[in-house]
């Protein structure tokens, strides 16, 4: 079955609503008007079941089939944005200052809509559809939020699904992987407290500075020296601070922001284990004390292979194209939702576009009758009438 007719038809209705929540962006788990406008239309469009609150502020709505059936097929879309000032000049920019959906999370919940008011319309399924409406995908582990809430439980959800667009791509192209697909995610922060003082006598401080400096360097060693070259990880320093801006003035303290990125459980071990090392060290050898706050945040994106196969099949019923993804080092908290059931993330291309995360990035209308459709195709070929 390619792309559905019907969603030609709801197309423009689709990108406005996509184009709303582009203009009215929320951050993790504050998204409650996109939540509620969530709500409110699973429930126009007859939902048998409407739940909000799960998770803080997730959305759940229940289809059931015209078919009489136990299973229960989950398909999963993110509500939040990105705490980035928007430069694409399009109508509908952001009217929230320093905040945008520059990931596309606007554009998979609009097609989690368009999805759940077709199977609203059809029910050609037996068992039911849970569609999953997930807050704080940016950091806040709202995926673990929800399952911790027994989302699962509550909706007998047997199988979930979920899908991410990827610019530069060719529009309409999916592509997956089964296995390790995403990385598993690390937080830290380390404050370097020295002695500070009149920049003209170093010779009276205590430098964070250059401890911070050193310690940027040594952290590199991680990947360098302690992990196996075959294995895929990512140490990534991304913020240096102090609580002074004057020229000739030495910070009492620095602090160090960054991200870590693995594919398995050892490197993870390795990873934090050296980090500490390299940093409490290093602080020591300058004459300052560091404070390390290191957090294993979102668990590695790993598909399971039955599902994998599904989900490739429905691509390839949409559109004819699904290819073998590559790992990547993003992290994705849909890994919450895969350690509790089987299930598959998929890529659909939008064509030439700026990078996620980017100012100038905004989610391609045009891919919107694709992912609904593969949406639909998951649920109605995973739970399919018989006779």
């Amino acid at each position: 079955m390619p792309v559905r007719n019907r969603f030609a038809e709801l197309h423009d209705e689709i990108a406005g609503w996509r184009q709303d929540f582009h203009e009215h962006p929320e951050l993790q788990f504050d998204v409650h008007r996109t939540a509620g406008i969530v709500a409110d239309k699973l429930r126009e469009f007859g939902c048998d079941e409407v739940v909000t609150g799960i998770g803080k502020t997730g959305v759940v709505g229940l289809i059931k089939g015209k078919g009489e059936g136990s299973r229960c097929i989950g398909l999963r879309a993110d509500m939040d944005a990105l705490p980035i000032h928007e430069d694409t000049g399009v109508p509908y920019a952001s009217k929230t200052p320093g905040t945008m959906h520059a990931c596309g999370h606007d554009g998979h919940t609009a097609m989690l809509l368009g999805a759940a008011k077709y199977l609203a319309e059809t029910r050609n399924f037996t068992g039911s559809v849970a569609l999953i409406f997930q807050p704080a995908e940016e950091g806040g582990g709202g995926g673990r939020e929800m399952v911790n809430d027994g989302m699962m439980d509550r909706f007998g959800i047997d199988e979930v699904y979920g899908m991410h667009n990827i610019p530069g791509r060719a529009l309409g192209e999916f592509a997956i992987r089964s296995g390790a697909f995403y990385a598993a995610t690390g937080l830290f922060e380390v404050e370097i407290h020295g002695r500070g003082g009149h920049a003209a006598y170093p010779h009276d401080t205590v430098d964070p500075i250059i401890a911070a400096s050193q310690m940027v360097m040594g952290l590199q060693t991680i990947v360098s020296r302690n992990i196996d070259p075959m294995q895929q990880v990512v140490v990534s320093v991304t913020s240096i601070e102090s609580v002074t801006t004057a020229h000739n003035v030495v910070p009492e303290s620095v602090l160090i922001k960054g991200t870590t990125r693995v594919m398995s459980d050892q490197s993870a071990d390795i990873t934090e284990e050296r980090f500490r090392q390299i940093a409490g060290s290093t602080a020591e050898a300058y004459g300052c004390r560091a404070v390390i706050r290191y957090e294993r945040n979102y668990p590695g994106v790993f598909n399971s292979e039955a599902e994998t196969d599904f989900a490739a099949q429905a691509a390839k019923a949409v559109s004819g194209r699904c290819e073998t993804a590559q790992m990547t080092m993003w992290g994705e908290d849909f890994s919450f939702l895969l350690g509790e059931r089987p299930g598959a993330y998929i890529h659909l291309g939008i064509g030439e576009n700026a990078e996620l995360h980017q100012p100038q990035y905004n989610f391609n209308d045009e891919a919107i009758p694709f992912g609904c459709s593969w949406f639909v195709e998951i649920a109605e070929s995973r739970l399919a009438k018989e006779g």
